[in-house]
């Protein structure tokens, strides 16, 4: 995870709700249509499918897998061993699984293994919500102040949306899905390959690849959700400045649905910084507006937790409570969207 582009406040003047206006009628119910012959009929909606229970144990499972591996740098034997055990996953919970194995240039010239997997769920529906995360590790703690050449484990930054995004696909896989509903999870690499000094477009590799190389041509998503450092103690995700201009009404539809997953506490309508992280290609190249749900403190000039791009970034620091949190509001988001037609 990435740095801060610029301070970004904002008046919160009143919630806008993109959906709201698009449905008439509450799924479940029944709707009123009128025949041919002017002859009133009766159409039933699909039956509402009841909001699963994110299992955070399940998530923490997750996560610790992954740190098992060990720092998951580009071109590491951690890396193709965790890439392995992910794909594996979610071909158990997912249709269908896309691999993109490429080579991308680092801000310093290198040429670094990519590994991007994207897992389909209900690849026939009308509608779809991209999640996606980053599941590689920084390459040095350069933040911390020992060994800072040396790499992170990424328990949180990494580790954590990718573990919330796997019990979300397990959670989907046991209870179902509305059929018009699908979902397309993308766990991006060569995220955090990335230096100020090198520029913007250092950070975020492999989504900037995938972003103008999708595994499906014309590939379009109703709107995406991006995790980034969702599983520490103490967590707190406010309004994330990027996300307000691309996204505001996805973003204040994601925090009435945490706040009715009873997680409110956990998303405060509070604007925080503008963070150069993997929505930010999402939106600018394929135009799918995207929200970054990311843990910032209060003070925006510097709003990154004190395990950020360091080695306490490790098992210790993962909470179950804050993966609960951000999962159960995925899970609220996921089954409750009503979608503009």
């Amino acid at each position: 995870m990435k740095h801060i582009n610029k301070i970004f406040i904002i008046a919160i003047t009143g919630i806008v709700f993109l959906f709201s206006a698009g449905c008439n009628n509450e799924t479940g119910k029944k709707q009123e249509t009128v025949s041919e012959n002017g002859q009133n009929a009766r159409q039933e909606t699909p039956k509402a499918i009841p909001i699963p229970a994110f299992d955070a144990d399940s998530a923490y499972d997750y996560v610790s897998r992954q740190v098992a591996f060990g720092p998951r740098t580009a071109g590491s034997p951690a890396q193709t061993g965790c890439a392995a055990w992910m794909e594996s996953k979610l071909k158990t919970f997912c249709d269908t699984v896309y691999k993109q194995e490429v080579q991308v240039k680092g801000g310093d010239g290198k040429s670094l293994p990519c590994i991007n997997l994207i897992g389909v769920i209900n690849p026939a529906a009308t509608h779809r919500i991209l999640l996606l995360t980053h599941w590689d590790s920084r390459p040095w703690a350069d933040q911390d102040t020992k060994d800072k050449d040396k790499p992170v484990l990424a328990a949180d930054d990494g580790g954590s949306g990718v573990g919330v995004l796997l019990e979300i696909a397990r959670q989907i896989k046991a209870h179902g899905l509305q059929s018009t509903t699908g979902i397309d999870i993308l766990l991006t690499d060569v995220e955090d390959y990335g230096r100020n000094e090198w520029g913007e477009n250092s950070y975020c590799l492999g989504t900037q690849y995938w972003a103008k190389h999708p595994h499906i041509a014309g590939y379009r998503a109703d709107f995406g959700i991006l995790l980034d450092m969702v599983g520490a103690h103490g967590a707190s995700f406010p309004f994330e400045g990027f996300s307000t201009q691309f996204a505001g009404d996805i973003q204040q539809e994601i925090w009435k649905a945490a706040a009715d997953a009873g997680y409110g506490s956990f998303f405060p309508y509070t604007p925080n910084a503008e963070i150069t992280d993997d929505h930010v290609p999402v939106n600018q190249l394929t135009g799918i507006k995207t929200v970054d749900i990311i843990n910032l403190q209060p003070d925006v000039e510097r709003p990154f937790a004190a395990h950020w791009h360091t080695h306490a970034d490790n098992m210790s620091i993962i909470d179950k409570n804050t993966l609960k949190a951000v999962g159960q509001t995925l899970l609220q988001t996921i089954y409750t969207v009503n979608y503009v037609q």
